[in-house]
Order: C-alpha cells, then structure tokens, then sequence
C-alpha cells in the first residue's frame, strides 16, 4: 500500500484535506495528513500535528503564538515540514505529496517540496498555479495544478479538482521506475543550446554505443543548474559541459543566467567533466518590442533568435569579462577536468557561414580564457567547430577515458 503525505493548513483547509484522504484511501492507498497551519484549530486530528511540526522547526507552539506573525512563522514551519517530509521519504515510509493553498500555501509549500529528490511524487494544488511558477517548481520536478477556484470550502467543482491532484499523487506513486538505478556504465550530465544540437545528437550516440546513459539540460539557467543539483544527488556520475552561454549571460544579467554555482559542483565532488565554451560568444537578451535592438547593442555582430530573444556577439573586453568568470568558478578543480576549446567557432552562430562570425573575436576569446583557466585542469584546442564531428569524438572519447581510467 502506497502512502501519499497532505500538506495542508487544517485551520483553513481541514474539509479539503480531509476529502483527498477520503480519495487515496477510496483508491487503495493510504494518506497521511501533516498540519502546517500555526493559530488557528481543527477538528480534524493530524497524522503529524503542527505541534511536532513546529518543534522539528526549531521552535515551539507557544513561542509562535506569542505575538504570532508570518514573518517569525514561516521559516520555522518550512524548516520543520522538510525535516518531517524528508525523513518519511527517507525511511520509505511515504511515495509521493500532495499540497494545497494559495499564495500563501503555496509559497510556504514550495522550498518544502524543492528539498525531496528529483523523481519523488511532488504534487501542488494552487491557485497561483496560472501564473509565474518559476519561484514556486525552482530545479525540481514539482507538478503544480491550477485550483481555477479558491481552495475554500467544497463544493461540485471544487471537489473534482481535489480529486483529481489527490489521484495525480497517488497515481505517481505507483510507479516503480527508479531514477538511480541506471543499468548503464554511467551517467552523462550533458549541457546543450539550440546552437550546438546537431553537436549534441552526435555525442549521445556515441556515449549510448559506448554503454553510457545521457541526461540531456537546455543551458537557460534552469537547466544547468539542475545540472549541477544532479550531481550533488548521485544522479549523475561524469560530465560533458557542452554549453556556456549560462555564464555568459551571468556576466550581463541576460536570459540564459545560471545561479553561482553553475560550473563549480563536479570539481567540487571530483567528477569526470569535459567543458566546452559553447555558445559563450553572445548573450539571449529578451526585448519587449520584437526584432527592435535595445540601447548599447547597436555596435555589435547581430542576429535574432527569436523575434523576442535578440542575440548580440561580445565584443573583446565583454568576452574576457565571461573568460574571466568561468576561470573563477574552475578554481578548485582536479585533474579530472579537461577544457576543450573549438578555434572556429563555440556555437554555429560564429562558424563559418554563421550570423555572428568574427575570427578575430575568436582569437581574443582564447586568448583570454588561457590566461583565466586554472593550472590545475587539462586545456586542449583544435582548428575546428564546436559542433564538428572530429570536436565532439574527441570530447566524448576524452570523457570516457578519464571515467574508465
């Protein structure tokens, strides 16, 4: 029998919770409330009360009611619903989560779910689920579910909708396939951009017909940062930092910008990586107006990616500025750490034939990225493309080595 843990503030959300445990046990599973709510009281008993709740937060009940506010609540039962919920996953004695709320809810929810490792069952009922919910799924594999009504009271619609998140939870949970357990020699951490796809397709195959798994990340931030959250969880095991253009776009504050520690986990935990600058030459800088070059742009090598996502060529003061970031954040890294570098070109919009083509430019970058690179890794250059077959092979044999040596 699958356990589905509720999140849930039962002084406000006790009728609803209280249904969707009335729904997984309908459907064969088990529920297990967990109260997150502070002042006010229920007459629905909690599996886990918010008094115990409360006191793996760090704090107890009483302080909290002593001139009880959200500021001092919050962080105190965040911290304590993730110890809680993390040590049931942990102990296996829960499959999946349901959470239900407003902004409010689903802000508190959010850090909580963002702490359980990718591919356990995160389900968010909210009804800020419409909108923006970057700053509420993050990195992880948060599945959020638009309320369309407010989460007060049930009623004909209301209750199908808390059905349907109660049953999407529960369904997961069924589910036996198992993210760490690869049958492969290894997992491959790819980084890739649009501008190096072809590149990228090529080095799949070559790792799958050499026995490895790849885990593939578009590198706009997100994903590379996911990226790096893998490796520290023991998803991934080695390395092909492909694409860059998440520290370029760091250095401008533009689309594609990567937390800070974007390119420092694998050095860190002493994982095979091969790096490439992919794609690092320009920037994704996103515009209002379509097609329309924004103020201090107009001197630079142009093109468009989208109408709305206008990409600028670096000049050579701004591309020694990105090798000079991505030089700080190798510090630190082993003798496990190759950096190739493609002389003609880091992405095909500077190849040859390519919008942003300037071999002097190319020149410069390497020149300044020689000079910001760490002693202690490998550095490799070839008179080729980043997305040239001879590049990629070399890239992919380089990383095999270093993980079978």
């Amino acid at each position: 029998m699958k356990t589905v843990a509720i999140l849930a503030t039962l002084d406000t959300k006790a009728d609803e919770a209280d249904f969707m445990r009335q729904e997984i046990t309908r459907l064969g599973g088990k529920a297990l409330i967990i109260d997150i709510s502070v002042v006010g009281e229920s007459l629905l008993k909690a599996d886990i009360p918010k008094e115990e709740v409360i006191e793996a937060g760090g704090s107890t009940l009483t302080e909290l009611l002593n001139k009880p506010s959200r500021e001092k609540a919050s962080p105190v039962i965040v911290k304590g619903a993730t110890k809680v919920l993390v040590d049931l996953q942990i102990a296996g004695t829960v499959h999946a989560v349901v959470t239900l709320g407003g902004t409010q809810g689903t802000s508190t929810c959010a850090p909580i779910l963002q702490a359980l490792p990718y591919g356990f069952p995160k389900v968010m009922l909210s009804t800020a689920a419409s909108g923006d919910t970057s700053p509420f799924v993050g990195i992880k594999d948060i599945t959020m579910m638009f309320a369309v009504s407010d989460i007060l009271g049930l009623n004909v619609f209301s209750r199908k909708i808390l059905a349907n998140a109660a049953a999407s939870a529960w369904g997961m949970a069924q589910v036996e396939q198992c993210i760490t357990k690869s049958t492969a020699k290894g997992v491959i951490g790819m980084s890739n951009l649009g501008v190096l796809t072809k590149g990228a397709m090529h080095a799949i195959n070559l790792f799958e017909e050499a026995g490895y798994e790849v885990i593939t990340f578009h590198a706009i931030g997100a994903g590379g940062d996911a990226m790096e959250q893998m490796m520290k969880e023991g998803i991934i095991t080695a390395v092909f930092d492909y694409a860059m253009g998440e520290i370029a776009d760091g250095c401008f504050d533009a689309l594609r910008a990567a937390g800070p520690e974007r390119l420092t986990t694998a050095g860190k935990l002493g994982l095979p990586q091969v790096i490439c600058p992919g794609g690092s030459e320009h920037l994704g800088l996103l515009v209002n107006e379509p097609n329309k070059i924004p103020a201090g742009w107009e001197d630079h090598l142009i093109t468009w990616h989208t109408p709305h996502v206008f990409v600028p060529r670096l000049n050579a003061e701004e591309q020694a500025k990105v090798a000079n970031a991505i030089g700080e954040r190798l510090q630190g890294t082993n003798d496990k750490t190759a950096f190739l570098m493609p002389l003609k070109g880091v992405s095909s919009y500077s190849a040859e034939g390519g919008e942003l083509y300037a071999p002097e430019l190319d020149t410069v970058y390497w020149t300044a990225l020689q000079k910001a690179l760490p002693a202690s890794i490998e550095i490799e250059s070839f008179d080729l493309t980043a997305e040239d077959p001879a590049f990629v092979e070399h890239a992919v044999n380089k990383l095999i080595g270093m993980i079978e040596a």
